[in-house]
């Protein structure tokens, strides 16, 4: 098959294009090669020459149009994530992008016979809990007010009774707490709804925390595997944030590659939306402790720093049941993931300002702040 791969010279794009490949398609790949995944607007040298590539925006029509030509399978995987305050663009790039997919395919007759959109784990929110009457429940955005005293844990919403717990969350919720997790809803909507009235086959992807070589060193909010990897290599301490015990779900990039070959060939994928995720909860501290072990950091004890990120979540973790019954599962742990990170972090040049240039942005943004002692 001839497949375009939207945002293809990016991580989880990358990767995919690769296995393609390595089953005999026919890849093209389309990049707008933009900041902050791409410091330089230059194709990376990872990309395979056996790659059609084609320079530029998802969400130029004419572009689009000559991506699409011959083409049997779309992935979309072109997207803005930061933590900017630029909402617009969010749904500019993300939504408007996808939409476009569909009305090319209707307006001109496309034959493509299925698109797969990259949503994230970020539609969750705070993800699902369960109260102390084993109510099942969706959290409140934790406010500032809150975290500001150092007070960590999502309280009980409003006919629900406390403490409440977190639970591994389905497909079925939706309760996005920032711009990024309500754009990619949106996209989702796009793609499963538009590809069941036009009868195109459309699958949406929510991954979990993507771990592996090539994720950017330069995204300032995202990726603990790129910060706390940074930190160890240019032999510091990575920050803790709030006390370090919040669940999170990492998945390891060539598992996530597997479920998007899965997908691609299984027809009971067809407008079907699925979590991606690792299935192995963990805290935060414990996955540092991980990379500690991996970068031979002895005697290392993380100690939080006093600060959180605004807008965080608390716990998150994905119920991957849906596509295990697909014949998919997570094969590697986060060891795998921070190993092949680092030796890919061995190999880059000119590393050694990032970490603080991120850490800057960061600041600039305000998003990480001080807890008011007492």
């Amino acid at each position: 098959m001839k497949i375009l791969v939207t945002g293809g010279a990016g991580f989880i794009g990358s990767h995919t294009a690769d296995a393609l490949l390595a089953e005999g398609h026919t890849v093209r790949v389309l990049d707008s090669l933009q900041a902050p995944v791409h410091p330089k607007p230059i194709k990376p040298d990872y990309l395979d020459s056996r790659i059609e590539f084609i320079y530029g925006d998802a969400r130029d029509e004419h572009v689009m149009l000559h991506a699409m030509q011959g083409v049997d399978v779309v992935y979309h995987f072109a997207a803005f994530q930061d933590y900017l305050p630029v909402f617009t663009r969010y749904f500019d790039v993300n939504v408007t992008s996808t939409a476009l997919i569909y009305e090319l395919i209707v307006r001109e007759n496309l034959p493509v016979k299925k698109v797969i959109v990259a949503s994230s784990q970020a539609t969750l929110g705070e993800g699902m809990y369960v109260d102390a009457n084993g109510k099942e429940c969706l959290p409140d955005i934790r406010t500032d007010e809150q975290l500001l005293k150092g007070d960590w844990e999502c309280k009980a919403p409003k006919g629900f009774t406390g403490p409440i717990q977190w639970v591994a969350t389905t497909e079925t919720v939706a309760n996005p707490q920032n711009q990024y997790g309500i754009s990619k809803i949106a996209e989702e909507k796009v793609a499963l709804h538009l590809g069941k009235r036009y009868g195109i086959p459309s699958v949406a992807m929510r991954y979990s925390i993507v771990q592996g070589p090539r994720q950017s060193f330069y995204n300032a909010y995202s990726g603990a595997c790129r910060v706390f990897c940074l930190a160890f290599h240019q032999g510091n301490n990575p920050s803790i944030y709030e006390d370090g015990k919040q669940i999170r779900d990492f998945v390891n990039i060539f598992d996530v590659v597997d479920a998007n070959l899965t997908v691609l060939h299984d027809d009971r994928a067809n407008y079907e939306m699925f979590h991606v995720g690792g299935d192995k909860p963990m805290t935060v501290m414990d996955f540092a402790s991980v990379v500690a072990e991996v970068f031979g950091v002895k005697d290392y004890k993380p100690q939080p720093c006093g600060r959180y990120r605004f807008g965080d979540t608390r716990h998150i973790c994905s119920d991957v049941s849906k596509l295990k019954a697909l014949g998919w599962k997570p094969q590697r742990d986060v060891y795998r993931s921070v190993e092949d990170y680092k030796a890919w972090l061995d190999q880059a040049d000119n590393v050694g300002d990032i970490l603080a240039y991120c850490n800057k942005q960061m600041a600039k943004m305000n998003v990480v702040r001080d807890v008011v002692k007492n």
